[in-house]
This record gives C-alpha cells, structure tokens and sequence, in this order.
C-alpha cells in the first residue's frame, strides 16, 4: 500500500470518528433534554433490565427508561445510553450485571433487523407520551 492510500485511510477513519463523536454530542442534547421533560412530567424511572444473547433478562445497576419496545436501549437518570444486551452469564443471572455507557445516535437502531428503527427524538416522544 502506498503511503498515500495510507495517509488517505487515516484521514477517512479520522473524519469517520469525528462524525460519530459530532452526532453523540447531538444526541446527548436530545437525551438531556428528555431527562429534564421526563422528570417534569413525573416520568417514573424503572430498574433498567438488561437482556442477555439467550434471551434471557437479568438486573442491571441502572434505573432509567427504555427507548425501544424492545426494551434493549435505555437511558439512565443521568442521562446516559445503554445498550441493554449482555452476553450469556451464569453470574449475571445471579448478582445482576454491570452496565458500560455507550455513546448515543441520532438515528435508533440504524441498520436493524428488528424494524424497529427511526429518529432518536421520535422514540423519547414515545417514551414521553406513555407507549
């Protein structure tokens, strides 16, 4: 590979990684702004559930809301995203599991299978709205 191609590959990934970061931010906004709304609204947070690969649902050390039907996205009282799938864990089961942070997207679920996917702000209103 030439040094070119390398030094265009870089830049690529570099612009790449400043879109995602730019619409992480954007989201945030909408998140934070949803957190705010629910909490006016007396929007009760519930224990987050986390799903694991076989289907099964165990604890999470998280209380939030969930954005999807599916109930395998959620924001938490602070306003942090959750991807709420785990894998397979016989602790889990057991003690709960520990949720890592993701940063959020504009677009929920883009690429999903489940079709169930759309605009970010569409889904809180959901949320908002009681559905």
């Amino acid at each position: 590979m030439s040094e070119q191609r390398r030094a265009d590959a870089r830049r690529m990934a570099e612009l790449a990684a400043a879109a995602r970061a730019g619409e992480a931010q954007a989201a945030q906004v909408i998140i934070d702004a949803f957190v705010a709304d629910a909490a006016a609204r007396g929007l009760a947070p519930v224990p987050l559930l986390a799903t694991q690969v076989d289907g099964r649902r165990v604890r999470s050390d998280q209380t939030g809301w969930y954005v999807n039907r599916a109930q395998t996205l959620g924001i938490a009282t602070d306003g942090s995203w959750y991807v709420l799938v785990v894998p397979n864990s016989l602790l889990g089961r057991v003690r709960g599991v520990k949720l890592a942070a993701s940063p959020p997207d504009l677009v929920v679920n883009r690429g999903g299978r489940d079709g169930e996917s759309g605009d970010l702000r569409d889904f809180l209103a959901r949320v908002l709205e009681g559905e």
